[in-house]
């Protein structure tokens, strides 16, 4: 890595973060979301970098170049269509398979009468989640693996095999993805960790939307104590892979648990109850949260305002980003604003003068990231694209007085609401990152001879393994 890279990377990082910590940096930070638009740009059609993860690293690399940004995500086109054939995961549209070759996966829902967790199933769920992924829900989702009872078959054990396997060779390429950003363009991976709402986990992959409008109407109790029962596994799955320096936020994708997808009272009764004790904890861990708050989220501001000051960042897709600049902008840092509709079907102009608009009244005193609205697909213009990121690059500049020597350092999470040891999740019946506790293990041995918190150790180690697989297949794929 040559000097000069190394003292850009720097460079925006610190700006990236000072943002991110609601401040004010040198300049606005360009911090896109591309997805199929990468690879629009880099030459392959959606099938190629969905199917070929490694094209879809080589588009993003060619991006953060060519247009020179200060973060990115290393892989947006985060789906690799390769691992999910080997699952046998039902639920995706796969381009050139299931779509047309220049059509962006899609997610399939499956018919109300077949969900992936019936009506009745909300105890199993609840006693033990990790269980009920491996032995109910994963054999309704794959079209491959073997339900419990029937018969093991060729196709069921390998698609164990090749997932486990797919899998590992999926997340440790992006080290050195991340690396090459670093060391190729300067350019800061965005984000670390994945974390979603637990209702919104059933409203995605185990009761379907219409199954949950029925449960929030029939047995709204049992939702929330799902909700209890998934939160705190949730909650270490998002620190697991967080950012260990603290600087790049942790992710919520957020679906569905919105007026009006759900009444504001299941929003306050059983949404926001369950999702906020994660939040603080993600926060008392040090770790901010960028709440990728897709579709329109303004009717819920007031309680995002109740989390600590700097703890989430909050990015504007279809809500008013000048009303939650008003409302929460205080408080929290934004991102976003800039409408996809604009970057795909307008001028360089109307792009121009949108970004204006946003300096103008959001970003003057700084806590503003700019993005689109939404994940950037194909039907962006390469030339709005630029637009967009010329102009934000020559107008939003603060001064150099304002960029700090270093990163801000990470939040302390020192407000007192985070500080329980639970933050008011229940604690569950087996512990979060297991799957067969180790005294249950214990029991299947002879009496150990030697030195039996090394065995204890290795066991744990490996057998989180398998907790980290069904939590991914569930919450990335």
């Amino acid at each position: 890595m040559s000097t000069n890279t190394e003292q850009l990377y720097a460079q925006r990082l610190k700006r990236y973060v000072t943002a991110m910590r609601n401040t004010k940096p040198d300049r606005i930070p360009i911090r896109p979301f591309v997805a199929e638009f990468t690879a629009k740009y880099a030459g392959y059609d959606c099938q190629q970098v969905a199917h070929d993860y490694t094209k879809a690293f080589d588009a993003a690399l060619k991006c953060a170049a060519d247009f020179d940004w200060d973060a990115i995500v290393p892989n947006m086109v985060y789906v690799w269509t390769g691992l999910t054939q080997a699952i046998g995961l039902k639920y995706y549209g796969i381009p050139g398979i299931d779509i047309p070759p220049d059509t962006g996966f899609q997610y399939r829902e499956p018919p109300e009468n077949q969900s992936f967790m019936r009506a009745d199933e909300y105890d199993q769920l609840i006693a033990n989640p990790v269980e009920f992924l491996y032995n109910v829900w994963l054999p309704r989702a794959s079209t491959d693996v073997a339900a419990i009872g029937s018969p093991s078959t060729y196709r069921s054990n390998l698609s164990f095999v090749k997932g486990g396997m797919g899998m590992m060779q999926y997340f440790t390429a992006f080290g050195p993805q991340i690396g090459a950003m670093r060391e190729k363009s300067g350019t800061v991976s965005a984000i670390a960790g994945i974390l979603k709402a637990p209702l919104d986990i059933l409203a995605d992959k185990l009761r379907g939307y219409l199954g949950l409008c029925e449960d929030l109407l029939e047995r709204p109790e049992k939702v929330k104590a799902a909700c209890e029962a998934l939160a705190p596994h949730l909650l270490h799955v998002a620190l697991s892979g967080a950012d260990p320096a603290k600087l790049v936020p942790v992710t919520m994708w957020m679906h569905r648990s919105c007026v009006p997808f759900i009444s504001p009272d299941h929003f306050n009764d059983i949404h926001w109850p369950t999702l906020k004790p994660i939040i603080e904890g993600l926060w008392a861990a040090g770790h901010q949260t960028l709440f990728y708050a897709e579709g329109k989220w303004g009717a819920h501001l007031d309680s995002f305002a109740e989390l600590p000051a700097g703890s989430i960042i909050y990015h504007c897709d279809q809500d008013d980003i000048f009303d939650v600049h008003k409302k929460i902008g205080h408080k929290f840092a934004l991102s976003g604003g800039v409408p996809n509709f604009l970057l795909g079907y307008r001028s360089e102009q109307e792009v121009k003068d949108c970004c204006k608009k946003i300096i103008d009244n959001v970003a003057a005193d700084g806590g503003y990231i700019l993005d689109a609205s939404a994940i950037v697909q194909n039907d962006a213009k390469v030339e709005n694209i630029r637009a967009m990121t010329d102009f934000v690059r020559e107008y939003g500049v603060y001064g150099s007085d304002h960029l700090p020597d270093t990163p801000p350092p990470a939040p302390a999470g020192a407000d007192t609401v985070c500080r329980g040891e639970h933050y008011d999740l229940p604690k569950p019946p087996m512990a979060p990152g297991v799957c067969l506790p180790w005294e249950d293990k214990l029991k299947e041995l002879p009496p150990i001879t030697g030195d039996a918190d090394l065995c204890r150790q290795v066991w744990e180690n490996v057998d989180v393994l398998g907790y980290v697989y069904i939590w991914q297949c569930l919450l990335s794929f």
